[in-house]
């Protein structure tokens, strides 16, 4: 009895050792046990939309895209088709936001599956290059906690977005706590704007930090500015 009795307290201090570690690292970092989980789930993401090597236009595609003759309406049109193809759960393009070193791709859609695997954007709204409201959302403590520190985000802060069709840079303007139904902040506002959210404060789901971005510059990739088309 002595020694089942040894066994189970043994058992129960490495236990209570082992949850005081994951909460230590979870203050001081992130939750490692989803963090983990993320990194495996995240292995198997789709990429094929990441390039269109890997996911190549279509013959009608291609015709389509040499009748058009400026840049900026080859960029919104092929935005269109990616947001028409792209399930959700696979990669539709990359952030990087250098102040707070992230760099993850985006997947396509929020639901609690789809951000389990990085920041994800929200499917009713626009992708980058078609002039409305791009929306991101991302976890700050589990999963790799992209956004963990988005609250370091200030005025003049530099965001990328990277898309098979072009790459964005977009310059923060504000941040601002909202409730967490706050869907105002997903809307257009007549000019590009990337939006970021994520739960606020921290280990807590009480309200949503927004971070808002402006479109200041973009860069076209080969697809979107060989007017007779071409593979990237």
């Amino acid at each position: 009895m002595s020694r089942r009795t040894r066994i189970i307290s043994s058992v129960l201090i490495v236990a209570g050792v082992l949850l005081l570690a994951d909460v230590a690292v979870t203050l001081a970092w992130q939750e490692p046990v989803t963090a983990v989980i993320a990194l495996i789930k995240r292995g198997h993401i789709d990429k094929r939309y990441l390039s269109y090597d890997s996911m190549p236009l279509t013959s009608g595609q291609e015709a389509a895209l040499t009748k058009l003759a400026g840049v900026e309406e080859r960029v919104a049109y092929l935005a269109h088709q990616e947001q028409r193809e792209v399930p959700n759960g696979a990669a539709v393009g990359r952030l990087e936001i250098p102040k707070i070193n992230v760099s993850y791709e985006v997947v396509q859609g929020t639901s609690t599956g789809d951000l389990e695997l990085g920041p994800g954007h929200y499917a009713d709204t626009a992708l980058p290059g078609l002039g409305e409201t791009v929306a991101i959302a991302g976890h700050r403590t589990t999963y790799l906690a992209p956004f963990r520190n988005l609250n370091l985000l200030h005025r003049g802060d530099h965001i990328v977005v990277q898309m098979p069709y072009a790459t964005f840079d977009y310059t923060v303007t504000h941040q601002q706590v909202v409730t967490p139904n706050a869907w105002w902040i997903t809307r257009n506002v007549g000019y590009e704007q990337l939006v970021l959210s994520a739960c606020n404060p921290l280990y807590s789901a009480s309200q949503r930090i927004a971070v808002f971005a402006r479109l200041v510059a973009t860069h076209p990739s080969r697809t979107a500015l060989d007017k007779n088309w071409t593979h990237d």
